[in-house]
């Protein structure tokens, strides 16, 4: 017999401060969100191009959605102790890196390995919070808090980067992530005890609870369009720095607040879907807050194409816009990580891969053009297309099955 995770029942589950696992859960979204607002002063001071500098933040996005692939089963192998631990030393070191870089290439590989070290605390934290729960409820509430908290991290992250930026230059934005991955390395070792139960999962049982998602319809249209709904809205976060500082001609302090409003949206959303989703079939739920976010990236689309882009358009537009993500994201994850029952923690791999690596691809397009404001209104409204299409043949596929 045993208990939680697999651990006999005379050896209690360690308890691990809930905010220590936040402060390791939120680092690495941090340091993707709070470089930002410092983008056009980099590319300036690079002398580099506004898309080389967007790709700072796209190939960190890509870094994200690789290593949710990777540190699951080396945790597993290893442990959460000992993983998460060399995923910290790679981001401090890459941090230092990113301090040092004297041009746009040697920051864009710091960024790539940044993503890949803060990746373990986003992909650990939760795995640490379910080894150490005390049952099923216990899990629940303490996972719930934690992402309560999480989201804290994106949403005063611009705010920070910019006031950052404004007074001690870019650089500084990277000493104050060095000395964050620092701090959490050192809490890590002195704090954090190894919670993994003994024993680890078979590598080839990975492979066939891959495999079957990778052929479910339902699987990838759920996949698919979850991504779309809930990362496309990265292609506004990296356009948002030049469409308000050049464009719109407001200072770089200002960029953090109004991102801020924008995940502002995605906490009223979350909070309604919070409320609505016992009432409300998570299907209909799901179609129909994508349809909130497609009929305001289209209403951003032709802002823009009409030449009437103000700030207060923007920020309104994209608030509805977030609203719609917030509501949407738990409905997609939900259907996603229920389409097979004997492969939850793969499917759930999977969905934040791809949510990382649609994210990826809609902040590198935007890169293309010359006008940032359109080209992130024409990615948000294709994205929305294409989420409820994939939406569409995912119901249809579960119904079929």
């Amino acid at each position: 017999m045993t208990g939680p995770a697999g651990r006999p029942p005379e050896a209690p589950a360690p308890r691990i401060p809930l905010w220590l696992v936040t402060l390791l859960t939120f680092s690495g979204t941090l340091a993707m969100h709070i470089f930002v607002p410092a983008l056009p002063v980099a590319a300036a001071a690079l002398e580099a191009t506004n898309a080389s500098l967007q790709l700072t933040i796209s190939l960190y996005i890509l870094g994200l959605a690789v290593g949710q692939l990777i540190y699951g089963p080396l945790s597993d192998r290893f442990g959460r102790r000992a993983t998460m631990m060399a995923g910290l030393a790679i981001y401090v070191a890459a941090s230092v890196g990113c301090l040092l870089a004297q041009d746009v290439g040697t920051l864009i590989v710091a960024r790539l390995f940044q993503a890949l070290g803060g990746c373990a605390g986003l992909v650990l934290g939760r795995a640490i919070v379910r080894d150490a729960a005390g049952g099923q409820t216990d899990a629940a509430r303490r996972l719930a808090l934690l992402n309560l908290m999480v989201t804290l991290g994106p949403g005063l992250a611009p705010l920070v980067g910019g006031a950052v930026a404004d007074i001690a230059g870019w650089r500084a934005i990277f000493v104050l992530l060095c000395a964050l991955g620092v701090l959490n390395l050192t809490l890590t070792w002195r704090m954090l005890p190894e919670t993994k139960a003994p024993g680890h999962s078979s590598g080839a049982a990975v492979i066939r609870n891959y495999g079957r998602l990778f052929v479910s319809p339902a699987f990838l249209g759920f996949a698919i369009g979850g991504g779309c709904v809930t990362t496309s809205m990265y292609a506004f976060l990296v356009a948002a720095p030049f469409v308000f500082v050049q464009e719109l001609h407001q200072p770089t302090s200002a960029v953090g607040a109004y991102l801020a409003t924008l995940i502002l949206g995605v906490w009223t959303g979350s909070m309604l879907a919070s409320r609505l989703l016992g009432r409300v079939q998570t299907r209909h739920l799901l179609l129909a807050a994508n349809w909130v976010g497609i009929l305001a990236a289209f209403s951003l689309l032709a802002t823009v194409l009409l030449g009437a882009l103000s700030v207060p358009l923007a920020i309104g537009l994209m608030f509805v816009f977030t609203t719609g993500v917030g509501l949407a994201s738990p409905a997609a994850l939900t259907e996603a990580i229920s389409v097979d029952s004997q492969a939850i923690g793969s499917a759930s791999g999977l969905y934040g891969f791809a949510q990382m690596a649609i994210g990826a691809a809609c902040t590198a397009l935007v890169g293309f053009g010359r006008d940032p404001a359109l080209a992130a209104a024409l990615i948000l409204s294709a994205a929305g297309i294409i989420a409820q299409v994939s939406f569409w043949i995912a119901l249809r596929a579960r119904r079929q099955a």
